[in-house]
């Protein structure tokens, strides 16, 4: 099982590969908010690396938070968006074993069909002005 993994809760994003015996690829940068432009570059560059291409994915784990906002927005919406597009299974974990946690997962057959971010705190919203 071919599995991209995504987190992107703080300013240096980090994607990785794996199989079902360990890591394939790994790579972080400092994407700070270039993160949406560069994300889908960087994951097809990883693919490429490995001889893989994005129907080769055969589930995604994406960390879930607590982190950046816009952060966790775009990392679990791109896995999101993958997930549903190519009909493969997606978890979400958020504490420091996400990684392995979301692997042990997907390899024993679950998935969450949605990931949703976890903030770590209510939402601060401004009540409107008038």
């Amino acid at each position: 099982m071919i599995i991209l993994t995504i987190r992107t809760d703080k300013p240096e994003a980090e994607i990785g590969l794996y199989n079902g015996e360990g890591q394939l690829a790994y790579e972080t940068w400092q994407a700070h908010r270039a993160l949406a432009e560069t994300l889908h570059r960087k994951i097809e560059a990883l693919l490429t690396s490995q001889k893989k291409s994005w129907p080769d994915i055969q589930g995604i784990v994406c960390f879930q938070g607590p982190g950046s906002f816009t952060g966790l927005r775009i990392g679990l919406t791109v896995g999101n968006a993958l997930s549903t597009s190519y009909h493969i299974p997606i978890v979400a974990e958020q504490d420091p074993s996400w990684l392995e946690n979301g692997i042990e997962r997907l390899l024993g057959g679950e998935t969450d069909k949605l990931a949703l971010p976890f903030y770590g705190a209510d939402a601060h919203v401004t009540p409107p002005k008038k």
